[in-house]
Parts: C-alpha cells; structure tokens; sequence
C-alpha cells in the first residue's frame, strides 16, 4: 500500500554568493524583493539540498518523489545523479528515485531557476514570476504494482460522469496501472478492469452552490487477494452547456456565473502560502456569494480545486500563455497544458480550460497565433471531450479577428472607464459584439479599477480612491450582470497581488485592484456591493467607515444590503431609502463637528462617528506631482476639457491641432526621463507594453482622457500648464456628431 512521506522540512537554500541558510518548504526568494517595487527582483538558479534517510522499502516497492510546484524549471539530482527535469513552475510532477537511492543518508539536490528566457512560459505578465520551491513536496512509497505515477503527475485514474436525457447517469473509469488487478466500488457497487462504468438510477447531482455534492470512487489494485495500491477520488456528476443567448446553463438550468479572478500569492509571503492561506482566500471568495473563480494566470494547488468542489465554485483554470507568444516555448506551452487536464481531469468544478490571456499584447502575428491556438485547442478537446475551451482577449482585439473562432467560448479584458473610455461603455460595447456574433457566447474575463484606499469627496477615474472603486463596481455589476447572455464575468481581481514593476497609487510593486487587500485582511467597500447582489443571508454594509473627516455641507453615505429597506440615521434624524438595485446613497446636510451615523435594516445595524472639516484633508488624498482639486478643471457643456477621451478631442481638427504638440511634448520629456534611469542604473530597463504594436498603442491611447495621460505620463506636469491647457480647450467647441 502507499505511503506518503511529508517532504517539507530540513531543507538547506543557497543564491549564488550567499552562505546556504535552513529552510521549510514551501519557500520563495521572491517575497520581500517580489512584491517592493522597481521591478528588479532577483531571477536566477538557487540550489535547495537536503539530506535524508532513505524510506523503509520491501524488494516490491518503488519510491517516488513528487513536487506541487518549483518555479520555474528544476533540474533533481539525487547523490550526485540527474534525476530529471521539469520546466513550467505551476504544475504537479514526480520522479521515480527507487534507483538512486542509498541505504544511508541520502543527498537531494534541487537547481531551481526563474531565470528569463524564451522557452518557459510566462515571461511577460503584469504579476511577479516568484522563484523556489513554492509548494510542498513529499516521498511517495508504494508497490510496483501501482496506479500511473509517470504520466503527466496525474493519479491515473480517470472518471467520466455524464447525465443521460433521462436523467440518470454513467460514471466511466478508465485507469493506467502497472499490475495487477484494479477494482472500483461506488456506492457498494464494485466492477474489475481497467475500463468499466457504473450505472445511476437517480443520481445526486453537483448543483454548484446550491448542492456542491461529491461522490467518493474508490479503487484497488490487487495482485490476487492481496492489495496493492488504493486511491480515493472524489468527484462530481453534473452536465453544463454554455449558450450564446442563456449564458451558463447547469444540470438543465440558468446558473449564471458572476465571480472574479484570483491570484495565488500574499503580502509577505509571496506564492510559498499554505493550505489554511488558500482556505482563508477561498472564505472571502464563498463569503462574497460568487458562483465561479477564474484561477489565473495559471495552474493553482490542488488544494484550490478541491476547495472549488466543496463549495460548489464553477472554475475557469488556464495556463500562462500569456502577453506574447514566444516560438522557442510553443512545447512548453502544450506540455502545461497536457498537465493542467491530466492533473485536474476529475474535479467537477471545472467547467472550461483556458487557451491563453492577452497574447495579441506583444509579438506573435495573426499566421503565428492562429494556428498555435488551434493546436492547443485540438489538444484540450483530445485529452477531454466533456468541457469547452476558452480565452481572455485584450480589450483592443478587433472583433472580426480570426482567432476568435477558434476557442469555443470567449471573454474579453475591458477596463473602459479606468484604463479610458466612459464608464457606460462596457455594456453597449457587449451589446454590439453580440448582435455581431450571435451565435458565438461571450464574457467578461477582466474588469476593475484600482484602490489603494485613499478617500476622495468627488471621486473620479485615476485617484485610487475607495469611492471611484465603489462607484466603478456599481456600474459594472448593473451593466453586467443585467445582460443574461454574457457567459461568465469576472472582476479583476479578487486580492490586491504583487506586479513587481508597478507603482501606482502610493504603494510599489503591486496591483490594487482588489476587492480584498493583499493580507485577506480588509474587504474593501466594493467587495460588499458584491455579496449585496450576489447572497441571500442578510447583510449590511456601511461604507467609508475610514472617511471620517468630511468637508461641505453635505456628505454622501452610501449602504450596500440585500434587504429592501434601509434607515440611515445621522444624529438621531432618520432618512428612509429604499433601491432594488442593493445600493442605497444618502445625501445628508452635515452637522457640525463629530457626529454618528446609524445604518439599520432587518435587526441589522452598523455604526461609525464623521467629523464636519472646513476644508478637503489631503490625508486621504493621492499626493502624486501635481495635486488638482476637483474644482480645479472647469467642463463647460459644449466645449472640450482635459477630461474628455483623446479620440473625442482628435474628432475636432482644432482640438488635435492643439493637443498633438502637447503629445509630442510629453513623449520626448518621458523618453528623456527613461533614458536617465537608464544611465543611472547602467543598463536596460524593461519597458512597459514592450513589444506591444503601434497600431495597438495608439487605439489604447485614444481611450484615455487626456488628463489621464497627463498623470501617467507627465506626473511632474505643473498643475498651472494643465489648467492652461485645460483652458485652451474650454475654448474650442466639440464636434456634433
């Protein structure tokens, strides 16, 4: 019989140049220097070693060793023998070291590198590529007679549910094994061979949330009477289609899938987290009433999946195709994908298999993509006929491009009203790409806005206030999730993550566009416009607890519940609202000095005391150059304003006239300034969107403000130029029609 083997501890790690220091897996180098900003965290080979008793073994049985996850290639040595490699940093893999075993002590040496390259994906990705030993590791002792443990770390047994239009259900077993006899039992039933399947009368079905139900196979390997190996799996029966029109249909009815992405790592730690940090991460995702996950941008711990069954989450899983594509990598990239299917292949919450994200961002032309993307696609349907293929495209991706016929479904990344365009654009833009491809189901697999918890009186796009998020998460969730044939959405991102080159609203190295701090500490006031919509027990939410001094005489409080009314009182003066849309605003006359607001409804209340300021606190504000109050930038009805987008500006021949010096200017003011840095760090800086397309750059360019390109391109800009240029504009009637 099998025995596993912990594998985590006594471990020794060595960077080049550095004494070797103890260690406990999982383990990164990259926590502190990954998630710190400036985008040079260290990438290389590290040595892990670790020596070790060899396992009390019978003469029929084998050891293997077996890795969840080492970043990004390892090279296994075991007493000074290779042992074997493997390049991909997210997937499961093993090797047989029954050979290279000693009768003593035994010394295992582990060449880990997240080096850059061009023949493991990623490379290029707006998230921090951590190197190490992330995840744990174990020794695995069973007979010779066993199920597959050389393919594709997956467990070699394979169950196939599929509900018939009766409504009963055959569970298929296939299984791989290297002797013996296998036997499957389900429910007190038991078959012999390596491919049988079991019958259900009335089976008891995966429901997702509503019944995430999972049945238990268990298999025997036997060598006469005698067992030899045994597995347990558990799984899930259930039958999902996606329609273009209906969306997300589970086991015969309308689920609609409304959830966000996530990625693995957390403040401190890096991706080197535990099975309780996933458990945590999963709470606020369950918490939050979302029915599906997007695990991106790659394969996550076995421990995610299994969470994913229980709690009856749909998930789209994908591998780190990402950014670009790269010639030198297309086998690494089928070989990722090979073992995401092989390793997931049971898991029932597992609806789709993810082809790529973005990858028309840099190089890779239309003859190169479509073609790959097909064989990838041939493959996933290979390896498993019983789900649908996808992808994530960039928002610039023109709609009648080839490769949007190659996946059977697809979403898009669109940030319209933070990275450009209006806020109301999201919907509209859907509407149009389905009335262009009704037959073809469409989702949103990216959209959100950073917060770095400032507060701002007058939020709008670029301050990385709590309110723009709250107002931006409004919208969304009212465009969205009102238009039933968009498959699936989900919001970029569950948790803040580390992006190592990043530094935006105050913090370096990291992304915020969270719902969920990166600690899984504070769910900001967005995450609650979520649960409002999306859960049944009752709840409320005050927000802006935080933004306690507040200037004007009036202040806007806003309460998130799913119940139908809500109470608001500010010092003992009640005001009543009701708003089926789970989003109750209340403006208030405030009184002066320290006073306390009461939101109640349903025997729920929430609690929290103001202050009337005189004037803005610049406490809560971005301080980032130039500080422009609201009030600063006049927006006369009629007339152009730096806030207009760049492609309504370049409408007028005036307006562009004027507005393309001004371009020009801070172009050669931002080359001149990445050219300095250059030259102060002495040697070539990655720049951001390297590789991207001019055509691409400049149809991404035209959905900004001009105000918005001011502050991320010309921070430094007096605040009195952009109020002259501001003023210019005021100037120059806009364009009809």
């Amino acid at each position: 019989m099998r025995t596993l083997i912990p594998f985590n501890e006594n471990w020794t790690f060595c960077k080049p140049g550095e004494e070797r220091m103890p260690v406990t897996l999982p383990h990164t180098w990259n926590a502190a220097d990954g998630q710190d900003g400036g985008g040079d965290y260290w990438r290389g080979e590290c040595i892990y070693e670790k020596d070790f008793p060899a396992p009390d073994t019978k003469s029929d049985e084998e050891v293997y060793l077996e890795f969840d996850g080492v970043s990004a290639s390892a090279k296994v040595s075991l007493n000074g023998r290779f042992i074997g490699a493997h390049h991909g940093g997210y997937s499961r893999f093993r090797f047989n070291i029954t050979e290279a075993l000693h009768a003593g002590v035994n010394r295992l040496t582990v060449a880990v590198s997240n080096a850059a390259c061009d023949t493991v994906y990623p490379q290029n990705a707006d998230f921090t590529f951590y190197g190490g030993i992330y995840r744990a590791a174990r020794l695995i002792v069973l007979n010779k007679a066993h199920f597959d443990m050389d393919t594709l770390g997956g467990c070699g047994v394979r169950v196939t549910p599929r509900v018939l239009p009766d409504g009963s259900a055959d569970v298929q077993v296939s299984a791989r094994f290297t002797g013996g006899c296998a036997v499957f039992e389900l429910n007190g039933e038991k078959l012999e061979g390596d491919s049988v399947t079991f019958h259900m009368d009335n089976p008891r079905l995966w429901q997702g949330r509503k019944d995430p139900y999972l049945y238990t196979l268990k298999a025997c390997l036997r060598l006469g009477d005698i067992p030899a190996d045994k597995l347990e799996i558990p799984f899930g029966i259930r039958s999902f289609r996606i329609d273009p029109d209906e969306g997300f249909i589970l086991n015969g009815e309308s689920y609609p899938l409304r959830g966000a992405a996530m990625h693995q790592d957390w403040l401190g730690k890096g991706n080197a987290v535990s099975e309780a940090d996933m458990e945590e991460s999963m709470r606020h995702v369950y918490e939050m009433g979302a029915t599906t996950v997007r695990l991106a941008h790659y394969q996550h711990d076995q421990h995610t999946y299994d969470l994913c069954d229980q709690k009856g989450i749909v998930v789209w899983t994908e591998i780190p195709y990402i950014s670009e594509h790269m010639d030198n990598a297309r086998e690494n990239a089928l070989q990722q994908m090979r073992e995401l299917i092989e390793q997931n292949y049971n898991h029932p919450s597992i609806a789709v298999w993810g082809l790529s994200n973005e990858i028309t961002m840099a190089r890779g032309d239309q003859e190169t993509l479509v073609p790959f993307h097909r064989e990838l696609n041939a493959l996933c349907h290979r390896m498993d006929d019983t789900r649908l293929t996808t992808m994530a495209c960039i928002s610039p991706l023109p709609v009648d491009h080839p490769l949007l016929s190659v996946p059977d479904v697809l979403s898009y990344n669109h940030y319209f009203g933070w990275y450009g365009g209006h806020l109301e654009d999201n919907g509209p833009w859907f509407d149009r790409f389905h009335a262009l491809h009704p037959d073809l189901p469409v989702g949103v697999s990216e959209y959100g806005c950073e917060n770095s918890l400032w507060h701002a009186s007058h939020p709008e796009p670029g301050d990385y206030s709590n309110e723009y998020q709250m107002i931006y998460h409004e919208s969304l969730i009212k465009q969205l999730f009102s238009r039933k044939y968009l498959w699936a959405t989900h919001v970029w991102n569950m948790f803040d993550f580390a992006a190592d080159a990043r530094e935006e609203g105050g913090t370096k190295g990291r992304n915020n566009k969270g719902l969920v701090t990166f600690d899984r500490k504070t769910r900001k006031d967005a995450y609650y416009a979520y649960q409002a919509w999306l859960t049944d027990t009752p709840m409320l939410h005050l927000c802006g607890r935080e933004f306690v001094n507040r200037d004007g005489d009036t202040a806007e409080f806003v309460v998130y519940s799913n119940l139908p009314e809500v109470i608001l009182t500010v010092n003992g003066t009640e005001y009543r609202r009701q708003a089926p849309d789970h989003f109750f605003h209340f403006t208030v006359p405030q009184p002066e000095g320290t006073y306390t607001v009461t939101a109640a409804a349903g025997g729920l209340h929430e609690q929290a005391q103001f202050s009337h300021a005189a004037e803005p606190d610049p406490a809560y504000r971005f301080q980032q150059g130039t500080v422009l109050n609201w009030f600063d930038i006049d927006t006369p009805e009629g007339f152009y304003s730096v806030k207009d987008l760049l492609k309504d500006i370049t409408q007028s021949a005036e307006a562009a006239a004027f507005v393309n010096p001004v371009l020009a200017e801070m172009t050669a003011a931002r080359a001149k300034k990445a050219e300095q840095k250059e030259q102060e760090a002495g040697r070539k800086t990655q720049k951001s969107g390297e590789g991207i397309s001019e055509e691409a750059r400049r149809k991404i360019t035209l959905q900004f403000s001009l105000l918005q390109l001011i502050r991320m391109g010309a921070p430094d800009m007096p605040k009195e130029r952009i109020i002259e240029i501001n003023q210019r504009l005021n100037r120059i009637p806009k364009r009809q029609g």
